[in-house]
């Protein structure tokens, strides 16, 4: 589905990234983790054309991305902290993305209804608490039931229950076949989500195992302790 192909970015004279390779398939949920500054952000605006590589190539669904738009359609994508105007309501921002999108297939409004969102459409996005403004933002991630899902940090902020909410919607699409690519930093929240693990550092892909393979060959039972075990011990694919 997607083909990161020796994929590097530097920002003057500091590489982001270095010669990332990675391919990631349909029906597969991806937690890509690291440290802060590890390149992951980076790799992701790649994906999603925010960021152009300074060499290397992103292939989606067959094609090469460079000079291409459309194919951002296919992916719904939730940032870590969503920024909308303040004097907005809810409502107005749900119905401008709907106008801007004008998707002529059907919406998937599991996760506007499960979060009751519509009762809230009269508030300004000003007065929203963090946990709401991330209930925004997985709405309009998954509105228009991209292929591709990219969801940074995104059980962040909200309460248990939104929080089970969400976790059960990036299964339940997961199931459908879709890719869904996580980046978090509270790996205990992953366990019952991914399939697969990305782990970067200092710009580079360190490894990229399924999670069976990770937890068989480190012996542990959690994410968090098959990581640590691989990056104390030298664990490699």
């Amino acid at each position: 589905m997607i083909e990161i192909k020796n994929v590097s970015k530097w920002f003057g004279k500091l590489q982001a990234v270095k010669n990332a390779t990675l391919s990631l398939n349909k029906g597969e949920c991806i937690a890509l983790i690291g440290p802060n500054g590890c390149g992951k952000t980076t790799l992701i605006k790649s994906i999603l054309g925010m960021v152009v590589p300074t060499s290397g190539d992103i292939i989606f669904d067959g094609k090469n991305i460079k000079n291409d738009y459309l194919y951002r359609k296919n992916i719904g994508y939730m940032p870590q902290i969503g920024r909308y105007p303040d004097n907005m309501t809810i409502g107005h921002i749900i119905e401008m993305i709907k106008q801007i999108r004008q998707s002529s297939e059907a919406l998937d409004e599991d996760l506007l209804k499960a979060f009751d969102l519509p009762s809230l459409y009269e508030k300004r996005m000003r007065t929203l608490s963090g946990g709401t403004t991330q209930k925004v933002s997985a709405t309009l991630a998954f509105l228009f039931n991209p292929d591709v899902l990219i969801l940074d940090e995104p059980t962040a902020g909200l309460d248990p229950l939104a929080s089970d909410i969400l976790k059960e919607k990036i299964i339940k699409e997961k199931e459908k076949g879709k890719l869904i690519l996580i980046t978090s930093h509270l790996l205990s929240e992953l366990d019952d989500l991914i399939t697969e693990l990305v782990f970067m550092q200092d710009g580079e892909v360190r490894f990229h195992q399924h999670v069976s393979e990770l937890l068989n060959k480190t012996g542990e039972q959690k994410i968090a302790k098959a990581i640590a075990n691989v990056l104390k011990n030298g664990i490699s694919e």
